[in-house]
């Protein structure tokens, strides 16, 4: 499957959703932002790790089913 056009935001949202999942079991970036705080400001979450991957999984739940929706899948 090749990743184009109006899928490549979501595919980046996924791709934090894991980050931080990794970031939470105590993996750490040498240099940079860490997802936690990319996804915090991008989307405007608030709270700890757990409550903004879970507000994250919430998000990617209502985009994954509308874009179901647009394929005609749901």
């Amino acid at each position: 499957m090749i990743i184009t056009g109006d899928q490549i935001p979501l595919a980046r949202l996924i791709t934090l959703k894991h980050g931080l999942k990794l970031e939470m079991k105590g993996m750490r970036v040498s240099r940079g932002r860490t997802c936690y705080s990319v996804i915090k400001e991008e989307l405007g979450l608030r709270g700890n790790r757990q409550r903004v991957l879970d507000q994250l999984e919430d998000i990617l739940e209502i985009v994954g089913a509308a874009a179901r929706r647009g394929r005609g899948d749901a």
